[in-house]
């Protein structure tokens, strides 16, 4: 192996590794369209990729507009899994709404962003998510 490949591939794997110590998991439910008014944008329309939080990620507002990689890890309750097998690197959704007490997951996705991953009868899957 070349030298420029042995960088590459260590600086591959750093990316890798240091991605994976920031991932964060817990639990996502899913919220029906339409997803407007929001918290953050009230009736501003940020599309179909979007997401509520609860309070671990509000942050008193300051978590509007973030984004996250959010990708399915395995069911919430059961041994079935709702993962959808091409979910790839999961789905990149942006911080619109307030999950309020008593939201059942950490990240409440939209429809749309929770069918990407995962299959929307199982209304709650673990997720791993990190912010991008």
């Amino acid at each position: 192996m070349g030298m420029g490949m042995h960088v590459i591939l260590m600086w591959s794997l750093a990316f890798f590794f240091a991605s994976a110590v920031y991932a964060r998991e817990g639990d996502a439910v899913y919220y029906e369209p339409p997803y407007t008014p929001s918290a953050c944008y009230q009736m501003q329309d940020k599309g179909q990729w979007v997401a509520g939080v609860r309070d671990e990620l509000w942050e008193n507002r300051a978590a509007c507009g973030r984004n996250y990689r959010v990708k399915c890890i395995g069911a919430a309750f059961g041994n079935g899994n709702p993962c959808k097998q091409q979910q790839g690197n999961g789905v990149e959704v942006q911080v619109v709404d307030y999950c309020r007490a008593p939201c059942n997951g950490i990240i409440n996705l939209s429809q749309d962003a929770f069918n990407k991953i995962a299959d929307l009868k199982a209304g709650r899957i673990k997720v791993q998510f990190d912010q991008i």
